[in-house]
């Protein structure tokens, strides 16, 4: 009998998605692969991310020869029909809600065991369970780096700790517009992508897709090999550096000593399981600390696996929380990437990475970007559709716990213990972006006021009932009753309303 054919999503690229030892599909399955424009008519995607997603499709797709078919259609549905016009095909589980729902209305594609990630959903569902719903990172962390003996002796962590964070909190070098350390991996283009440039330019033209963003000289792996080139790069030139300044930010150097393997990942071109072992394996050698390995590990291995388990864990009404009450439209220069609207310069410098990349770390996704979504009270769901659409690695699984859990506290505290939001102190503390700024990191009212200074005490005033019982955020709210230029500071908040800050 003809092994049935399998389906491989575009985010499912890398060599152990087609390795029949763990599950199939069979050695010898045909192929399929689908080109769905109406993923990307469906919302204003970054160009630059809608470039790297049809990119590494292609290449995949060259590369498996003549054992795939590839199509290119308006819709799935139609990419299914085309390719098997009957019969039953296979894949693995999707990794959105919305992609897995319309696998299951196919009613002909059997779902094989998952694969690409280090924790299943049933171990994870059981540990979730056991816990009553009450959910730490820290703790499932632990419980993974056991189960696959990352950074173990023995029973014990390497090293007696666990988590060496607070050694990896150190804001920039002074003087310094850019870490020490050679440049970041780049990609080289080739065909494929002009092809790809070719066919999303003429969409446009025809009105059929719509962007944000630039799409420059593509900046991240759409091959595996390239995809190894990346990790073999950040393992041997930014490892090393990249516990101690892990939450700095310059404005000289976007990238900092991130590996930015977080696209290569999300499109399966790695496995998380082997950056780990690379890491490891770099501390054994003496080639990187203990601070810096423990950093990307808890990265990967907790937080990165973490959030996948969350969106599929907390269901799908999760997407609509909004226990702050947060309506507040997204402004027209925010969501068009307008970074030449904003005077603050830390938010446009990073609004300027976002529209030239699709890419910033972690730090300014949430501390600045996050931050003053969060506020100004803008509508959570708003700011998850953004974040999921402006960013190279952003997938529904990744954006959906971050933002409305970690990002804007949408849902309470049910991901995190806290909101995360601060004044400009810790901007101005943690990077080089307050200097030459038309506003004071120090000042909350007055011409030169800082938004995030001033908005943060806003924000507390405004939560004040709900955060005043929390035990980490309860000190910073006694702190609203020492301010004695309180209401020039919410009178200055109201008058800036949408207004670019």
């Amino acid at each position: 009998m003809a092994a049935r054919p399998h389906w491989l999503f575009g985010d499912q690229l890398g060599p152990h998605f087609i390795d029949p030892r763990h599950g199939g599909p069979d050695r010898d399955a045909p192929l399929v692969m689908i080109e769905a424009r109406s993923v990307l008519a469906r919302r204003r995607f970054h160009r630059a991310k809608a470039h790297l997603v049809l990119s590494a499709m292609r290449h995949r797709a060259a590369e498996l020869g003549d054992r795939v078919t590839y199509v290119r259609a308006e819709t799935y549905r139609e990419g299914v029909e085309r390719a098997v016009p009957r019969g039953r095909l296979t894949v693995f589980p999707p990794t959105s809600r919305r992609a897995a729902g319309l696998v299951d209305r196919l009613h002909r594609v059997d779902v094989l065991p998952e694969r690409g990630h280090l924790v299943t959903r049933e171990d994870f569902t059981a540990w979730a369970d056991a816990h009553d719903g009450t959910l730490r990172m820290e703790d499932f962390y632990h419980r993974v780096r056991r189960r696959l003996g990352l950074l173990m002796d023995g029973g014990d962590p390497r090293g007696g700790r666990w988590n060496l964070d607070h050694e990896n909190r150190e804001p920039p070098p002074s003087g310094r517009r850019a870490l020490d350390l050679p440049a970041p991996w780049r990609p080289t283009e080739d065909d494929v992508d002009d092809e790809v440039r070719h066919d999303l330019d003429r969409w446009e033209r025809e009105g059929r897709v719509a962007f944000v963003g630039r799409d420059g000289p593509r900046g991240f792996p759409a091959t595996r090999r390239e995809a190894l080139s990346a990790l073999r790069h950040f393992v041997r030139h930014r490892l090393a550096a990249f516990g101690p300044y892990e939450d700095a930010m310059l404005a000289g150097d976007p990238v900092m000593s991130h590996s930015r393997l977080s696209a290569p990942l999300n499109l399966g071109l790695l496995h998380p399981r082997e950056c780990l072992e690379r890491a490891e394996r770099a501390l054994g050698s003496g080639d990187a600390p203990p601070n810096s390995v423990e950093g990307f590990v808890r990265q990967i291995a907790g937080w990165r696996e973490y959030v996948r388990h969350v969106y599929w864990y907390f269901g799908e009404d999760y997407r609509g929380s909004n226990e702050l009450g947060h309506r507040a439209p997204l402004p027209d220069w925010f969501a068009e990437l307008d970074a030449d609207a904003v005077t603050a310069r830390c938010l446009s410098t990073v609004l300027a990475e976002v529209r030239d990349t699709g890419w910033t770390h972690h730090i300014p996704r949430l501390m600045v970007l996050g931050s003053r979504a969060l506020q100004d009270g803008w509508d959570p769901a708003a700011v998850n559709d953004w974040f999921h659409r402006c960013f190279v690695d952003g997938y529904d699984w990744v954006m959906l716990p971050n933002v409305i859990g970690m990002s804007q506290y949408a849902d309470g505290g049910r991901m995190t213990t806290k909101p995360y939001t601060s004044g400009g102190a810790y901007i101005d503390r943690m990077s080089d972006l307050c200097g030459g700024c038309a506003h004071r990191p120090g000042d909350r009212t007055g011409d030169r006021a800082c938004p995030y200074t001033a908005g943060y005490w806003a924000f507390l005033h405004r939560h004040r009932a709900r955060l005043e019982h929390n035990p980490r955020m309860a000190r910073s709210v006694r702190g609203l009753d020492r301010l004695t230029d309180l209401p020039e500071t919410l009178a200055g908040v109201r008058e800036r309303g949408d207004a670019a800050p």
